[in-house]
């Protein structure tokens, strides 16, 4: 199906982005974007690129222009090839340059750490070319967006522990470049061991607040059935990045607990996740941004996992013009 859907995209795809992008009105976006006040992570949104990965991959650098005049002030990054050092068919420079040409900044990347956060893995990723590009891009922050895929179902105690121990040991590599290590969370990391400990606890009590922080996902936080004021107030300070994104109305059943600990992946993100624009969903931002300060936060990504309006760019432009008019502190 993924597949299908992979084919038809590039196919039609183009016809999509050469229709909005020649809009009159997606152009005045940019001059709108320019003209807004506000200050803080609300009024400087930006988006993390992986909502628009189908349309990366057949026109990068049109997508990125688009991204910008729809007034997002950031992005960040995922899918470095460490094979190629290129994001989505561009190097490194070509990717620098097109941010720089749309007035874009970059402050975060995702880059694939599952191996070297695997106690069972020994050919582990290069977290020094991860340092090097991010330097290069300006980033302040290498995010972590996962923990090893390999047996999510079967994830231990220890596994989180020796997660923690190589997030501290990348944080101190990365410290050197004047670059955060971080730490980016989906459900799996809320389910409880038998004591009562979830992962996430672990990995903050044993990585140090000076070296790793935390990109709490709200979305994945409320569908584990989790408060996540609950965990700004615990830990204060160490969410300085949040992706937003809202929750299909009609798909809010926490997918934390019995059953769902030992279902396959697939089969939960198929039956109970559904995700919506920021704005449309069931998820409070205009209450979880009073919690900002608390939690410290700095930048702040929309990002949609799946999109279902038949074109992207209104769907994220729709959660940017949400963001725009009830977060941001204008």
């Amino acid at each position: 199906m993924y597949k299908s859907r992979r084919d038809f995209i590039k196919k039609a795809g183009l016809g999509v982005l050469g229709s909005w992008v020649g809009t009159s009105y997606l152009a005045s976006c940019g001059d709108l974007a320019k003209a807004k006040g506000g200050k803080g992570p609300f009024a400087y949104i930006g988006l993390q690129l992986y909502t628009l990965r189908d349309l990366l991959a057949q026109d990068a650098r049109t997508t990125i222009e688009t991204i910008a005049k729809i007034g997002y002030s950031h992005v960040e990054t995922f899918g470095l090839d460490l094979h190629t050092d290129q994001f989505w068919g561009l190097t490194v420079d070509d990717l620098q340059k097109i941010l720089k040409d749309n007035n874009l900044q970059s402050y975060s990347g995702h880059y694939d750490l599952s191996k070297y956060l695997s106690k069972d893995h020994q050919d582990k990723e290069s977290v020094e070319k991860y340092i090097e590009v991010a330097h290069k891009l300006g980033q302040k922050y290498i995010i972590a967006p996962v923990t090893p895929m390999f047996d999510l179902n079967n994830l231990k105690i220890e596994d989180y522990q020796y997660a923690a121990e190589q997030l501290n040991k990348a944080g101190e590599m990365a410290q050197k470049a004047g670059i955060k290590m971080g730490y980016h969370n989906h459900f799996w990391e809320f389910r409880s061991f038998p004591n009562g400990t979830k992962g996430l606890d672990i990995l903050l009590a044993f990585t140090e607040p000076n070296l790793v922080v935390f990109e709490l996902d709200i979305f994945w936080a409320e569908k584990s059935g989790i408060n996540p004021v609950s965990y700004f107030t615990k830990f204060p300070g160490r969410f300085p990045l949040w992706h937003i994104k809202d929750m299909d109305r009609a798909y809010t059943t926490p997918v934390v607990g019995e059953p769902y600990d030992s279902m396959p992946l697939d089969s939960i993100n198929a039956k109970e996740v559904r995700f919506t624009e920021v704005g449309t969903g069931t998820i409070d931002y205009v209450a979880l941004k009073d919690s900002a300060e608390v939690a410290g936060l700095d930048y702040a990504f929309v990002e949609q996992d799946q999109i279902y309006l038949p074109n992207k760019f209104e769907s994220v432009k729709k959660s940017y013009d949400f963001v725009q008019k009830y977060l941001a502190k204008l």
